[in-house]
């Protein structure tokens, strides 16, 4: 897993299951559902459709929150409790103390590593530098989250140590979100 596909519909230029399909086109297989502001039900529907992109291509969906509505993998806030009956977990870490609190999680995204048009005014940013210090405090995947917006960015987190990137906007705002999907996972390729 080297790259993760947060959604946010309010910033999609199409439909958001139509982006989401255009990402998996691209190469995405890794896709975290936000969209905390709908009902549980119509979440729980989305949740069913993107599994349902992603399965064929051997894709896993994890669901924001602590309701993995009816998958097993969840990312949480930076304090959140793990629950149970989850096979893989992520943590939004934004701070040292929130890194170095990691324990049982498979995978932690931290942010902002840039100035973040989904996010304008969230920081201060850290820099390249700054999330590599990060990721030497774990042993846990470090994902480099926030102004991800080009492949030279994102060649620039792994070079300071993340297990790979964690995009929103870029993804959600592309006219071609399958071609910005295939540039950022070329960039952090092996």
């Amino acid at each position: 897993m080297r790259l993760l596909v947060l959604t946010d519909r309010a910033q999609a230029r199409r439909p958001l299951p139509e982006v989401l399909a255009a990402a998996v086109d691209g190469g995405a297989r890794w896709i975290v559902l936000r969209e905390k502001d709908l009902p549980r039900a119509d979440r729980f529907a989305l949740a069913e459709e993107i599994r349902a992109l992603l399965g064929p291509v051997g894709g896993t969906l994890i669901v924001a929150g602590p309701d993995p509505l009816g998958g097993d993998a969840v990312h949480l806030s930076a304090t959140g409790p793990v629950p149970p009956g989850v096979s893989l977990v992520g943590r939004s870490c934004h701070t040292a103390a929130d890194v170095d609190r990691l324990s049982t999680e498979d995978y932690a995204t931290v942010s902002p590593v840039y100035p973040s048009a989904s996010k304008p005014g969230y920081g201060p940013a850290l820099g390249p530098a700054g999330l590599g210090a990060l990721a030497a405090r774990t042993s846990k995947g470090v994902y480099g989250l926030g102004g991800v917006e080009s492949a030279a960015r994102a060649r620039d987190c792994l070079a300071d140590g993340a297990a790979g990137v964690a995009v929103m906007g870029a993804v959600m705002r592309a006219g071609d979100p399958a071609a910005t999907v295939a540039a950022l996972l070329s960039a952090v390729s092996p």
